[in-house]
C-alpha cells in the first residue's frame, strides 16, 4: 500500500514530537500520525513587534499551543534578533484545519510571510502565485543555506524549473512502518517481524480484538489520514491526489486510476472487513484528531521515532518493524516545504530566517523542543535532549533538517546519521523528478478533488464497500475531468523522460 502505503506519512503525518520527527507521511499528509487535539493561534499576548527589527508570520501545522508558548517564542526571538535581526510570529493551525486553513489564507490572500505547504497543495499553490520565485534569491542570499542541502532535494522542489520553497532535509526518501504497543505483542504473541502486507496482519488484529472485547478497537483510525502509507505503491506526480498515479516501480511509466487496481482493491476490501468486523473504529470517517496510546497504527519514520511516540503517549514501548521503502519520489521530498509569501515585504528576511533554522542547532531545538528547561533540558550541549513535557505543540519535521537537530535522550545517539544512510539506500520512483504541472488544468483538478473528497473519508477507513463504491466514484470522477488529467499527465511524463 503509498502513507504500498504511502503520505502525507505529512509523517510522514504523530504525537507532537513524533508528528513532528517522523516523517509520515507523506506522503502527503502530513506524515505524522498521533497528533495532540486541538489548535489555536499564537496566543494574543505574545509581545509587540518592533518597530526596526521585522516581525515574519510563519504559518505552520501542530497541536495546541501551551501556557509557556509566547514565552519560548520571546527567547527564540531574543535569539534571532541579535543573531540575524528577525523575529517570528508563530501561528499553529491544528492537524484537523490545517488543511482548510492554509486554503483560506491561500484564496483570500491573508498576509504571511512563510508557510509550511507539502506535496498535494504545494503545486497548486504554486499556480496560483500565492509563494515567491526564491530561485536566485536563495543562491544570493542564503548561501550556507542553499549549500547544506542537497542538489537531489532541491531539485525536487523544482516547479517549471524553479525553487518556489525551501525542502526539510530529513527522511527525504520514504521509509514505512507498523507500530505496536508492545504490552499487546506480549500478550497475543505477535510474530511481528514476519508481518509484512496488510494481509498478513488481519489475524493478529482479530486476535488483540477477541481478547479484549467489543469497545475496543486495535485500529483506530481518523479521516483525514486512515491508514498512514496506504497508496504507497503508487507515486502520486505531486497532485496529492491519491485516485491518480504511476506504479512507482513500472518502467514503463503509466499513469493509471489507481482505485481500479487490484492491489488497490483488495486493500479496500480487507479494511471494510476490519471495519465491519469492529477492528476500526466506527467514528473513523468523521473523527479528526488520533487518541493518545494506540494499539496499532502505521506511520512513515525512520529508526528511534518511537522514543517519541511514547514519550507522548504515555506508552512504555513502542515495537517498530519496517515494512516499505525506502524510496524517493517527487512527493516524498515535497512532504515537508517551507514557501515565501510572493506578497511578503520580507522575502530576503524570511530566508536568512530559514537558513539560520537550517544551519544553527541552538535555534533548531528551541522550535522543535520548546521552552529550554521546562520543557526540555540539554543533556550534551545541542546534540542531545531530554523532554520534560508533553505539550510543545510545534511539528519538528514541518521546520527545518533533522541533520543539525539534537536526538532525544533514548533515542540512538547516531540517529540522524541512520537517517542519512536511509537516504543513501533509496530506491527511486521511475517517475523521480517529475512534477505535473497543473497550469492549465486547475478546473480539472479542482472539480475530480471536490468528487474524491466527499467520498474519500468513507473509503480509506473502511466504512464503505470498495466494490459499490469504486465504480459510483470512478464515474463522477470522470465526468469531472480525471480522463484529462490523466491524458495529460501521460503526455507530460512522455515529455519529461524521452
Amino acid at each position: 500500500m503509498k502513507k504500498s502505503w504511502k503520505l502525507i506519512s505529512m509523517l510522514c503525518t504523530l504525537t507532537l514530537l513524533v508528528a513532528a520527527l517522523a516523517a509520515c507521511s507523506g506522503s502527503n499528509s502530513p506524515s505524522a500520525t498521533n497528533a495532540p487535539n486541538a489548535s489555536t493561534d499564537t496566543p494574543k499576548d505574545t509581545a509587540e513587534p518592533s518597530k526596526d527589527i521585522p516581525t515574519l508570520i510563519w504559518w505552520t501545522i501542530g497541536g495546541q499551543v501551551p501556557n509557556n508558548f509566547s514565552k519560548a517564542i520571546d527567547a527564540m526571538n531574543a535569539y534571532t534578533a541579535e543573531k540575524i535581526g528577525v523575529k517570528i510570529d508563530i501561528k499553529v493551525a491544528s492537524w484537523g484545519e490545517w488543511d482548510t486553513k492554509i486554503n483560506t489564507i491561500v484564496n483570500t490572500g491573508e498576509p504571511f510571510d512563510i508557510m509550511f505547504t507539502n506535496s498535494g497543495k504545494y503545486s497548486k499553490q504554486v499556480a496560483m502565485g500565492a509563494f515567491a520565485d526564491i530561485t536566485d534569491l536563495v543562491q544570493s542570499e542564503a548561501a550556507d543555506l542553499y549549500k547544506a542541502i542537497p542538489e537531489k532535494v532541491w531539485d525536487g522542489t523544482k516547479i517549471g524549473g524553479k525553487y518556489y520553497s525551501v525542502p526539510t532535509y530529513k527522511d527525504s526518501a520514504l521509509t514505512q512502518y507498523w507500530v505496536y504497543d508492545d504490552k499487546y505483542v506480549q500478550k497475543y504473541n505477535i510474530d511481528i517481524n514476519n508481518i509484512k502486507t496488510l494481509q498478513d496482519l488481519d489475524q493478529p488484529l482479530r486476535s488483540i480484538k477477541s481478547g479484549e472485547g467489543k469497545s475496543f478497537y486495535p485500529l483506530p483510525m481518523t479521516q483525514g489520514e486512515g491508514l498512514n502509507g496506504f497508496f504507497n505503491h503508487y507515486d502520486d506526480l505531486t497532485l496529492g491526489f491519491a485516485p491518480i498515479g504511476v506504479k512507482a516501480d513500472d518502467g514503463s511509466r503509466t499513469v493509471v486510476s489507481v482505485l481500479e487496481q487490484p492491489d488497490i482493491m483488495a486493500d479496500l476490501k480487507l479494511l471494510h472487513q476490519w471495519y465491519q468486523a469492529g477492528i476500526i473504529n466506527p467514528d473513523a470517517p468523521t473523527k479528526t484528531e488520533n487518541d493518545k496510546g494506540r494499539p496499532f497504527f502505521a506511520a512513515q519514520a525512520f529508526p528511534g521515532a518511537e522514543v517519541g511516540w511514547q514519550i507522548n503517549d504515555a506508552v512504555q514501548k513502542y515495537d517498530m518493524v519496517q515494512h516499505f521503502g525506502p524510496i524517493y519520489t517527487t512527493s516524498t521530498i515535497q512532504g515537508s516545504l517551507n514557501a515565501i509569501s510572493a506578497n511578503s515585504k520580507y522575502k530576503k528576511e524570511a530566508l536568512k530566517y530559514l537558513e539560520l533554522v537550517n544551519t544553527d542547532p541552538k535555534l533548531r531545538n528551541m522550535l522543535a523542543f520548546g521552552e529550554l528547561d521546562v520543557d526540555y533540558k540539554n543533556v550534551d550541549g545541542e546534540k542531545v535532549i531530554e523532554r520534560t513535557s508533553d505539550t510543545w505543540p510545534l511539528a519538528a519535521y514541518s521546520q527545518a533538517t533533522f541533520f543539525n537537530l539534537a536526538v532525544t535522550k533514548g533515542a540512538p545517539e547516531d540517529q540522524w546519521e541512520q537517517v542519512k544512510m536511509l537516504n543513501d539506500a533509496a530506491t527511486s520512483s521511475t517517475v523521480l523528478g517529475f512534477a505535473l504541472d497543473i497550469s492549465d488544468l486547475q478546473t480539472e483538478v479542482a472539480n475530480s478533488q471536490s468528487v474524491w473528497d466527499k467520498y474519500k473519508y468513507e473509503l480509506i477507513t473502511g466504512a464503505s464497500d470498495p466494490e459499490k463504491m469504486i465504480p459510483k466514484i470512478t464515474a463522477e470522477l470522470k465526468s469531472a475531468g480525471m480522463d484529462t488529467i490523466m491524458k495529460a499527465a501521460q503526455e507530460q511524463i512522455n515529455n519529461y523522460f524521452k
